[in-house]
């Protein structure tokens, strides 16, 4: 009995110390490769940290120091790349605001012309307009027979032109003193101008 409950201690003890050895093993070699992983993950911009930096050293080596120096000129190289990147853009920014500034400028102007323009078109038309109702204005004063001689000598849309705009009892005695051609030439004119005016 004594020699069943030594060997059974004794196979308990090698199970637990074996369990253990095996343990101790997984848990290293998980912080290896968990090191090891760390170190060969890329950064942003191809940065990566080097395979000599592990995990569980406790004092620097000369390659360590090579690899720390590696890095940090890495992440000033591109510190000074996102400063100058971020200088473009201001830089960018400021030219935009600039070219704003300018395009509102030119449009203030072009608005400008523009009423300018419309002013001078409707200073032409109220002159035309004048011109046309002063002409207007003599050929009624003249003696019809005179003005059907001159209105025969016109162009049938020109003469239509003026004789539309007159009263109809003065363009009527004139229209009578036209010979009958141009008459009917007048009236056409007048009576496709009348017809393709709006009814309502």
């Amino acid at each position: 009995m004594t020699t069943r409950r030594k060997l059974t201690v004794f196979n308990r003890g090698s199970i637990t110390l074996l369990a253990i050895l095996l343990i101790g093993s997984a848990v290293v070699r998980v912080s290896i490769g968990a090191a090891s992983a760390l170190a060969e993950m890329d950064l942003e911009d191809g940065i990566s940290l080097p395979l000599t930096t592990q995990f569980g050293n406790s004092e620097p080596t000369a390659n360590q120091d090579t690899d720390i120096k590696s890095l940090l000129d890495s992440l000033r190289e591109r510190e000074a790349k996102v400063l100058e990147r971020e200088g473009a853009l201001d830089e960018r920014a400021k030219a935009l605001d600039v070219a704003q500034v300018e395009i509102e400028r030119r449009l203030v102007a072009l608005e400008d012309v523009e009423q300018r323009l419309r002013g001078t078109l409707s200073i032409a038309q109220t002159a035309a307009e004048d011109d046309l109702s002063k002409l207007t204005t003599v050929y009624e004063n003249m003696k019809p027979k005179e003005a059907a001689a001159l209105f025969g000598a016109m162009e049938p849309a020109f003469a239509a032109g003026f004789l539309g705009r007159m009263r109809p009892e003065i363009a009527a005695k004139i229209m009578a003193g036209l010979e009958p051609d141009s008459a009917y030439s007048i009236s056409a004119i007048l009576a496709g101008r009348n017809a393709r005016a709006p009814k309502n």
